[in-house]
């Protein structure tokens, strides 16, 4: 058995270590509600654009566009090149946030040849590069504190290269919060827009039902063009979705790590206990040894006398 200085002492430690997992609890909790916070004040402004998307593609369905599936020389191309944006954090402690995005991007890239990741966060992208995966090493983000102007850096990266050809699809790998305490890793394809997702929810004006228009239609006008209209409005789709999904994944990191500290300050009250218990037996211990041994000196100096 420890002695009871040593017990003390580990006493002293934990309970120093369930300061830090204590604070640290406190703090990815306020982050966790100004991530969501975050979030409910730009939705609004993005589903916006989202409606917007789906009036266009439901009142011209004739038009093509490089950015969503409805081009037919896409369909004719024998494989396709593919980009992944991988959302992972910077720093651990936040139990299996992280192993979860790296495992979904490994299933998923798992015999592609022909892709490359984007990887934001420090961790994922020192994972990848030291597991040889091809990885553009010029794309450096930091996943903390997420902001309109790298979600605007990013989505310009991405799209750029896109219309050079660099690949012909690209993916979003991230982790999206179903409910307060259950957390999923998410794929989804940003480009090309599926049309056929705009057109499902799509709500039409009662008074304009069943009518379809084309550009040249004198009711409407669009300038300079409804390409030139299309496209920036996609360009601020591509940017509100890429702020959502960075908040969305610091959210749910900030959450891991919330439960992760939570469980440790738990586990660490629970050690407590078990070596104030422990103390309290090593101290009844010590004091019935040195009773024993006053006992025994007084014993052996009574005999003394006597003889």
């Amino acid at each position: 058995m420890a002695s009871s200085k040593e017990i003390l002492d580990r006493i002293k430690s934990i309970e120093e270590t369930k300061k830090i997992t204590k604070a640290m609890y406190m703090m990815s909790s306020m982050k966790v509600r100004k991530a969501k916070q975050k979030l409910q004040n730009t939705e609004p402004y993005f589903n916006e654009l989202q409606n917007e998307i789906s009036d266009i593609l439901y009142h011209f369905p004739e038009m093509e566009s490089i950015f969503f599936d409805n081009r037919p020389s896409d369909k004719k191309e024998a494989f396709k090149k593919k980009a992944y944006i991988v959302l992972t954090g910077d720093k651990g402690m936040c139990g299996a946030y992280n192993h979860n995005v790296i495992k979904k991007a490994e299933e998923i890239i798992k015999g592609e040849e022909h892709y490359k990741l984007f990887i934001v966060g420090e961790l994922g992208r020192r994972y990848f590069k030291n597991k040889k995966k091809n990885i553009d090493e010029s794309f450096r983000f930091t996943a903390t504190k997420p902001s309109i102007h790298r979600a605007r850096v990013i989505a310009e990266l991405i799209i750029e290269a896109y219309r050079e050809e660099e690949f012909d699809e690209v993916y979003i790998i991230y982790t999206k919060m179903k409910k307060s305490v259950v957390e999923e890793v998410m794929c989804q394809r940003i480009l090309p827009l599926m049309t056929k997702a705009f057109l499902k929810d799509h709500k039409v004006d009662k008074n304009m039902e069943g009518v379809v228009f084309d550009e040249d239609d004198s009711e409407f006008l669009i300038e300079p063009s409804l390409k030139v209209v299309l496209e920036k409005v996609l360009y601020n789709y591509f940017i509100g979705f890429m702020y959502g999904a960075l908040v969305e994944a610091c959210a749910c990191e900030e959450n891991a790590r919330m439960t992760s500290m939570q469980n440790a300050t738990d586990n660490a009250e629970k050690i407590l206990h078990n070596l104030s218990i422990e103390y309290n037996r090593a101290r009844q211990a010590a004091i019935t040894q040195e009773i024993t041994e006053v006992i025994g000196g007084a014993k052996a100096l009574k005999k003394k006398k006597k003889k």
